[in-house]
């Protein structure tokens, strides 16, 4: 089983490129992870960002795998533990199908994007900055695999 990322962002600082491949490096033989990053809608003070947020859905929608199963990061979603992400992950792994988690720009995901995704997960209630919640995911993700294969990463 494989997972992509798709997240629509500019250019992001050095940091967080190096803590998301640490964790994409620590997943490689479990779940690879793939992050697609999709250029953001134009905005500015004129341009309306209702127009953004359908772009980047549109492209967005586009680069998603076929067959997919689609997991949309939204503050209004279903907020899981970590065990409970484990067991969800384990449930999606016997699926079979590839994972496809959406990360939004600055004014979250559209709404046909929301509507094509199978999940809705919420990290919570805090606001977190898009290019920051990769590497939430990603790590949340190797903890998840570590869970499931007993590995001490998880200390609960």
């Amino acid at each position: 089983m494989r997972a992509s990322i798709l997240s629509v962002a500019e250019k992001v600082p050095r940091w967080v490129h190096d803590g998301f491949e640490e964790y994409a490096r620590r997943l490689s033989h479990s779940l690879p992870l793939k992050l697609v990053e999709l250029p953001l809608g134009v905005r500015g003070k004129n341009a309306d960002p209702r127009k953004a947020m359908a772009d980047e859905a549109a492209r967005m929608q586009a680069a998603i795998p076929a067959r997919a199963r689609v997991i949309a990061l939204d503050g209004r979603g279903e907020a899981w533990s970590s065990e409970a992400l484990a067991r969800q992950l384990a449930q999606w792994m016997m699926d079979g199908r590839e994972l496809c988690f959406l990360i939004g720009g600055p004014d979250g995901l559209g709404p046909a994007v929301l509507d094509a995704a199978q999940h809705r997960w919420s990290l919570g209630p805090l606001t977190l900055p898009h290019a920051l919640v990769r590497i939430v995911l990603a790590e949340q993700l190797f903890r998840a695999v570590s869970i499931l294969g007993n590995h001490p990463y998880h200390r609960a």
